[in-house]
């Protein structure tokens, strides 16, 4: 059955049936995404978030051009979780390794198998069948089928069908190439206000809304309100969804524990003693101020983010970020930075007493070949 459904869908030609087919793909996708973020707690985080980040590779069919590199995209978004699984479980259980090979030789093979078979896209022909009423719609003669079992999100059943309907009508849109402006409306001369200078002291022509231009599912979903926390969940110490909020203050603290700070905004955050890793996860305006750290700090998927070190930490990784400013302390001056895919980031070195020097640490980079290998260094612009 697998094989027909995509049989059929190298042959039709209407969009609005492929979005049909792939309506199943989407919602499983966004169901294992969901599943993702309720489960943040879970010990198995990096392995939930390489496949939720991955996973959207299925829909590879529905990528014009060069489905192949929207996969490897993908599959290198993944890495970055699988790196972290690889090094938290290298010496303690080999299976979570063999998991990694297994899972990430999936998206290798299915960019192989794409480069082999479809390297600018699926081709569509004109002369093939036409998928069949019965794939869009349940088959009307036969027993009744089982009931489903209840859904394991029910808060998220009404976002997702909006979210897959929305996405569905997209695709759709996409694909008509240049016959997408087909249904744009012509305006003529007394309309335009650069050519009707009446209609500037009037605001311009003001459109009487009627029922066709109301778009369905276009209703805004208000957002959805999460309980602040900080607590100590056995080894991990979790600080989520705090507004607002610049008494936050972790004392009690072990060697082996760890500090996951999530989605706090405009509050600042104060860690004593010695703790083994802290990772900063879609904060905005948040202050993060702490003693000691043996293994690393991470700061991702973030906006305007200030560190203060008043120890020592080895290791300083900076991901998807925009803003970040690191005042380092005298015994942390031989700590290793490293950034990606960041923006605006500078380090402060103590010069004296509370005085700081600011280095701005290079966006835009040059990459030449020196006759056997390439050699890359910051460019003059970016300092």
């Amino acid at each position: 059955q697998r094989e027909k459904k995509i049989l059929v869908i190298c042959v039709t030609s209407h969009q609005t049936e492929l979005a049909d087919l792939l309506r199943p793909i989407s919602e499983h996708i966004e169901e294992i995404q969901n599943f993702r973020e309720k489960n943040r707690s879970s010990h198995l985080f990096n392995h939930l978030s390489a496949v939720s980040e991955s996973i959207p590779a299925l829909g590879w069919v529905a990528v014009s051009q060069k489905p192949g590199p929207y996969v490897k995209e993908l599959n290198d978004a993944a890495m970055f979780y699988t790196n972290r699984v690889l090094k938290d479980y290298k010496d303690i259980d080999p299976c979570h390794a063999e998991w990694v090979h297994s899972y990430l030789s999936i998206w290798t093979e299915l960019q192989a198998f794409i480069k082999q078979h479809h390297t600018t896209g699926l081709v569509w022909s004109k002369t093939g069948p036409i998928a069949p009423p019965s794939l869009f719609t349940a088959p009307s003669a036969g027993p009744c089928p089982p009931p489903p079992p209840p859904p394991v999100f029910p808060d998220e059943q009404t976002k997702g069908d909006n979210s897959v309907a929305q996405r569905s009508a997209l695709f759709a849109q996409l694909n008509q190439g240049e016959a997408v402006t087909k249904g744009l409306k012509h305006v003529s001369d007394e309309q335009k206000t650069h050519k009707n200078p009446a209609l500037r002291s009037q605001g311009g022509v003001h459109h009487t809304s009627t029922s066709k231009d109301k778009v369905p599912g276009s209703t805004p979903t208000p957002v959805k309100k999460h309980s602040p926390i900080l607590e100590l969940e056995g080894k991990k110490w979790r600080v989520e969804h705090q507004e607002q909020a610049h008494t936050l203050l972790i004392e009690e603290t072990e060697l082996r524990q760890v500090v996951y700070v999530f989605s706090c905004t405009n509050s600042t955050l104060q860690i004593k003693g010695k703790v083994n890793s802290i990772i900063v996860d879609n904060c905005k305006k948040l202050g993060l101020v702490f003693h000691n750290v043996v293994g690393i700090l991470e700061v991702i998927n973030s906006r305007d983010i200030q560190l203060q070190v008043l120890g020592k930490v080895p290791t300083i990784s900076i991901n998807k970020t925009e803003g970040c400013h690191v005042y380092l302390s005298k015994e942390s001056l031989d700590c290793e930075i490293v950034s990606a895919k960041s923006s605006e980031m500078n380090i402060l070195v103590p010069q004296g007493d509370d005085e700081y020097k600011e280095f701005p640490v290079p966006e835009q980079f040059k990459t030449v070949w020196d006759g056997s290998k390439l050699v890359t260094e910051p460019t003059e612009i970016a300092g």
